[in-house]
């Protein structure tokens, strides 16, 4: 009998990388978030059913370098001068445990870590409550949207991680990275 790959718990993390070669900019900033060591398989934005949130000293313990790691990640790169940019993943966590939420990537240039983390938040939320048949209008603010939802009670938490960073001089290429990883 197949047992389904479900991740029982996940952590959150970011890193920055800076180097004159884009690769090793990628490098740094998984280096940074302390996942460079794995290798990394993106994975489509869905938060399991009683999965647990730890954090990251707890999780990375459990793993082998060289190890398959499954991962919800955004990313985002530039080799202009003061190019601001950010990646950002949000969560939504429904109140029933026993169903699934949702997570989101976001990539952006030119916002702050507030603006792309609240907005990546919305983006998981958002899809999370289409799924519970939670009505909202799309074009209201986040804030308006958030209190419909707490109102609603079906979806109990939201949060991100966010990463930003300004772009170095001399073509010199800047990497942010965040993801939620997963355990099996």
């Amino acid at each position: 009998m197949n047992t389904p790959l479900v991740p029982k718990m996940m952590f959150f993390t970011r890193g920055v990388g800076r180097h004159t070669e884009k690769l090793s900019s990628y490098e740094l900033a998984l280096r940074e978030a302390k996942i460079e060591k794995y290798n990394l398989v993106t994975v489509s934005s869905i938060f399991p059913p009683g999965c647990k949130i730890v954090p990251r000293t707890q999780y990375l313990c459990g793993l082998e370098p060289g190890q398959i790691v499954f991962c919800v990640m955004a990313q985002n790169t530039t080799n202009e001068h003061n190019r601001l940019i950010a990646a950002s993943v949000g969560c939504a966590i429904p109140s029933d445990r026993k169903a699934y939420g949702y997570l989101s990537e976001h990539h952006s240039f030119g916002e702050t870590e507030q603006i792309a983390g609240d907005y990546a938040e919305d983006l998981a939320a958002s899809m999370l409550a289409s799924t519970l048949g939670v009505e909202f209008d799309p074009n209201v603010s986040y804030d308006e949207k958030r209190e419909i939802w707490k109102i609603s009670g079906k979806i109990v938490r939201t949060k991100n991680i966010t990463q930003s960073a300004i772009g170095g001089k001399n073509g010199s290429w800047t990497t942010v990275v965040t993801a939620a990883v997963f355990l099996i």
